[in-house]
C-alpha cells in the first residue's frame, strides 16, 4: 500500500458531504491516492485499467446515461462497478442515487456519498484536499516561523538559538507554525508547506523556562498553522575560519523531497541581533523572487557588473 492514508471521515468533513450508505464508520476507511475518476467509460463496459484505489464521481452525465439503459444493462455495469470495490463512490448536485446502486453498495460494502456541489467543483476540491493530505513528506528538527508573509525554515543544532530567534519573532509580530518538529509535505513539483505535528502544535521549547504555549502567551494571532517554505536559514555557531557570503550574489539551495528551497547560511555570535537579521534575510528574499537583487545594482553602480556576469 502507499505510505500515506487519509481517512474518509475526514474528507466527507472538508468537503460537507452527506452519508447515503457506509458499511462502517467513515474514519475506518482510508482513502490512498488523490487520483479520482468519473466511470463513464466503465459504464459503458470497458473495465481495463480501472484503478480500485480510486473514488468514483458520479454527475448528471452518469446519472442520466445509467437511466438510460435497460434495466438489465445498467444493473449489470453497475455489479461490475461496484464488485471492483472502489473506496467510495460519490454523488454530486444531491442527485438521488439509483435504487441498484445502494443495493450492490450493500453488498459490496462500498460507502455511497452525496455533494450539493456540481460536479467539477466536486472534484476540483476533492483532489486539492488529497494532494494536501497524501502528499509525499518528511520531518525536520527545526523551527518553522512566517516573517512578513515569507516561510522560513530555521535549521541549526541543538542550542544554537532557535526556538529562542522564534520566540523574539513572535514578540515582534511574526507568527511560529512549528517548533522542534516541522512536517514538510511536497504539494506540488515547486511546492513544500510545513506544519507542526497535530500534538505539539503552538507549543515551543525554551531552556531554562521549558514548554510554553505560544498561543496562550501572545494570542492566537501570533500562530499559523501552516506555510509555504520560501527560505531555508542555517544557523552555525561563527567559525572565524570560515568564509561567509557577504554580497549574496550567489544563491545557495536545501533539497526537501525534490524541491529546492533557497537557502542561507547565518553565522551566530554574541551581540547579533537575529530576529532583525532573519526580517531583513524574509524581506530580501522576497526582493529576489520580484526580480531584485541589491548585491547586482552595487555592482552595477560601481561598473563592476561585466566582471559578475549580470
Amino acid at each position: 500500500m502507499p505510505a500515506f492514508s487519509v481517512p474518509l471521515s475526514k474528507v466527507a468533513e472538508q468537503l460537507n458531504l452527506e452519508t447515503v450508505y457506509a458499511p462502517k464508520e467513515l474514519n475506518e476507511i482510508p482513502i490512498y491516492t488523490a487520483d479520482v475518476n468519473r466511470p463513464g467509460i466503465v459504464l459503458a463496459g470497458y473495465y481495463q485499467y480501472f484503478d480500485a484505489n480510486r473514488i468514483q464521481i458520479f454527475g448528471m452525465v452518469e446519472m442520466s446515461y445509467l437511466q438510460e439503459l435497460p434495466a438489465a444493462t445498467r444493473r449489470a455495469h453497475l455489479e461490475r462497478l461496484f464488485e471492483l470495490t472502489p473506496p467510495a463512490v460519490l454523488i454530486s448536485r444531491s442527485l438521488e442515487p439509483l435504487p441498484e446502486m445502494i443495493d450492490f453498495a450493500r453488498t459490496y460494502s462500498v460507502p455511497v456519498l452525496s455533494s450539493a456541489e456540481s460536479t467539477s467543483t466536486l472534484m476540483s476540491a476533492l483532489i486539492s484536499l488529497l494532494n494536501v493530505e497524501l502528499a509525499p513528506r518528511v520531518t525536520r528538527h527545526g523551527v518553522f516561523i512566517e516573517v512578513y508573509g515569507e516561510g522560513i525554515l530555521i535549521l541549526g543544532d541543538s542550542g544554537v538559538g532557535k526556538s529562542e530567534t522564534a520566540v523574539e519573532l513572535v514578540k515582534r509580530g511574526h507568527r511560529l507554525i512549528a517548533d522542534d518538529a516541522v512536517e514538510l509535505r511536497r504539494t506540488s513539483s515547486r511546492t513544500i508547506v510545513g506544519t507542526a505535528p497535530e500534538n505539539i502544535r503552538h507549543f515551543i521549547e525554551l531552556r531554562g523556562i521549558g514548554i510554553v504555549n505560544v498561543a496562550r502567551i501572545f494570542g492566537i494571532g501570533s500562530v499559523k498553522v501552516s506555510e509555504k517554505v520560501d527560505l531555508v536559514v542555517d544557523l552555525e555557531p561563527w567559525d572565524k575560519t570560515k568564509n561567509y557570503s557577504r554580497t549574496g550574489l550567489e544563491t545557495d539551495f536545501y533539497d526537501i523531497l525534490g524541491v529546492q528551497i533557497p537557502k542561507t547560511v547565518i553565522p551566530v555570535m554574541p551581540g547579533r541581533n537575529l530576529a532583525v537579521i532573519l526580517e531583513t534575510a524574509a524581506i530580501n528574499n522576497r526582493q529576489k523572487k520580484m526580480g531584485y537583487n541589491a548585491a547586482k545594482e552595487l555592482l552595477a553602480r560601481l561598473g563592476l557588473d561585466e566582471d559578475v556576469g549580470i
